[in-house]
């Protein structure tokens, strides 16, 4: 019998996570994140970008008859890392705030002083387009290297119109093949300009901001940053309910340093996730648990602040809210763009294990995004986003900490070489 063509066959893992275990649909939660799908000396077969055939190297070796093969022997291969929550279009990095909490400066202490977000915009509108394209790029090809295959990018460090629009245009440029989720964030600060006139810049936000990303399609959703000190729930839910009117989906960072109720407003308002929730309550979590809206835990930005609180995951995961990682890569409170990383001070930080936090990173990161459909699992007519990790089982990702095991990153079918990422045995 004539063998199917195929244009890749990533073969002989010795561990290979579907993450297709569980629901047929939508995230997993509770003890489904702790057995995601396993298999030993696995294979997957990839036709035009999308996976063929998962299974066993001996059944699929027999069916495919590839024009690539990539060997696994000894290796993880798991999907791609989704990131549902970056920053990555900022410009200018804040490492002299970084000195300044070492010595014992806070984050909302710098913030008043006319630090943080507000600094990036002034230093985000000095900057030339090129320079900021030129950093976004870097740093996503940087993400790609460490297995991010698909990310979500933030706007938010313009914080006027023009800039807001130009931040979204370049995470438009940065996008290669559909793998760049676009997020307005022009509600991220009040910048200094509007600092006496708060409903003022709601009011650009609303009328003026919005309805310009909406026109040209420059986002998929909006984000608001709903915080004592920067936007109250009603400016949230006000903000938040323009954007759907105009058709983008919501996202909210929410509960982060003091409970304000984003989590219950969230929900409320059918976001797609609630990110931070470090300081998230028992009626937050209750409803989260009771809805569709993903929780996107961010363990970096409480290790990077030095902060004591890690969002309470472990209740999340018993109350069965879907729970995912992202590494909130920006130029203040989480300069990292490795989920690797992310998922070691996950499990360190709020207690997860290994299987989860790459579950959380996957699966869940894809829903958090809206691309659960499509994204995060190894499953026939799923995108054929992989990577292949140079451990030989998947805790030692979140176990051997600080270094990038990426040995070949596959992203749309396309296996990743050349200047993106290291040529090791794997891509061969």
């Amino acid at each position: 019998m004539a063998k199917e063509p195929c244009d890749l066959l990533v073969r002989s893992a010795a561990e290979l996570l579907t993450m297709d275990a569980g629901p047929a649909a939508g995230p997993l939660r509770g003890e489904a994140l702790r057995e995601p799908g396993m298999l030993a000396d696995g294979a997957i077969a990839v036709t035009g970008g999308r996976i063929a055939a998962v299974g066993r190297t001996a059944d699929l070796r027999d069916r495919f008859a590839p024009r690539e093969e990539i060997d696994a022997t000894g290796r993880v291969v798991m999907p791609g890392f989704v990131d549902p929550h970056t920053h990555l279009v900022f410009g200018r990095t804040r490492e002299d705030e970084f000195e300044m909490r070492c010595l014992g400066m806070s984050y909302e202490e710098i913030a008043a002083a006319g630090g943080g977000i507000r600094a990036s915009a002034r230093r985000f509108r000095a900057l030339s387009r090129d320079a900021i394209l030129s950093q976004a790029r870097a740093l996503r090809a940087s993400a790609l290297r460490h297995g991010s295959t698909t990310v979500e990018v933030k706007s938010g460090y313009g914080l006027s119109t023009e800039s807001e629009v130009l931040s979204l245009e370049i995470a438009r440029e940065i996008d290669a093949d559909g793998d760049v989720v676009p997020t307005f964030l022009g509600a991220h600060e009040v910048p200094d300009e509007w600092r006496h006139d708060r409903a003022g810049y709601v009011r650009l936000v609303i009328d003026e901001m919005l309805p310009r990303v909406a026109a040209r399609g420059l986002a998929r959703f909006c984000d608001v940053f709903c915080e004592a000190h920067v936007f109250t729930p009603d400016e949230t839910r006000a903000i938040s309910l323009a954007a759907k009117r105009l058709g983008l989906g919501v996202k909210l960072h929410a509960d982060e340093l003091a409970g304000t109720g984003g989590a219950e407003l969230a929900v409320e308002l059918g976001a797609v996730s609630a990110d931070h929730l470090m300081a998230v309550s028992d009626a937050g979590i209750a409803a989260l648990a009771g809805s569709e809206t993903v929780a996107v835990l961010l363990p970096g930005t409480s290790f990077f602040l030095g902060m004591k609180r890690f969002a309470p995951a472990r209740r999340m995961i018993e109350a069965g809210v879907a729970v995912a990682l992202a590494t909130d890569c920006n130029p203040g409170s989480s300069y990292t763009e490795s989920p690797q990383q992310v998922a070691t001070l996950a499990c360190v930080g709020l207690g997860l294990r290994p299987v989860e936090a790459l579950a959380a990173f996957t699966r869940n990161a894809a829903c958090a995004v809206g691309l659960g459909h499509d994204r995060g699992r190894l499953a026939p007519g799923y995108r054929a986003d992989l990577v292949v990790l140079d451990v030989p089982n998947h805790r030692h990702v979140a176990y051997h900490h600080g270094v990038n095991h990426a040995s070949c990153v596959v992203r749309n079918g396309g296996t990743v070489r050349g200047p993106d990422l290291p040529d090791r045995r794997a891509c061969g």
